[in-house]
């Protein structure tokens, strides 16, 4: 916050791979709250997960006990980060998008915050996942690493 910093992204599957589990980064939640900042909070499943069909379950724990405590969520923004998804350039099937997002939501009531979408958007499936109006926006990963493709993205969003 002291270099401006507005944001702060919490509960990347890389993060939570070294170490941050759900309990973890919901203290970190609530202190980046405390101080000041916005979170963007990932959540999202493993290929294993999916396969067993355990998604829902997985973001529901990660919701409840992320958020756990947490009295203003209108300062966190939700990144669904498939981890099976994250820089494979493999997206979930529009139709799977939609379910998993309308689920999230669900666990919020009618206060839903803002749901992003992030896991290999690129400029070759963005426009798959552009008209989904359950998606509030995209949290742009390796693609935002190079100007040309993360302007690439921006454009199609916009037309």
């Amino acid at each position: 916050k002291n270099v401006g910093a507005k944001y702060l992204i919490l509960g990347h599957s890389e993060n939570r791979q070294n170490g941050d589990d759900n309990k973890k980064i919901n203290l970190k939640v609530k202190n980046a709250l405390k101080a000041g900042l916005k979170v963007i909070f990932c959540i999202g499943e493993t290929l294993k997960e999916k396969r067993n069909k355990k998604t829902n379950q997985v973001l529901k724990k990660q919701i409840h006990t992320g958020l756990k405590s947490v009295k203003n969520k209108s300062k966190v923004i939700i990144a669904y980060e498939p981890v099976w998804s994250i820089g494979t350039g493999i997206i979930p099937k529009p139709k799977d998008l939609i379910k998993s997002i309308l689920f999230i939501k669900s666990k919020f009531g009618t206060k839903s915050p803002k749901i992003l979408y992030g896991g290999s958007v690129n400029s070759n499936n963005i426009d798959q996942i552009k008209n989904i109006n359950t998606i509030d926006g995209f949290l742009i990963g390796g693609a935002s690493q190079d100007s040309k493709k993360f302007i690439d993205i921006i454009k199609k969003t916009i037309n």
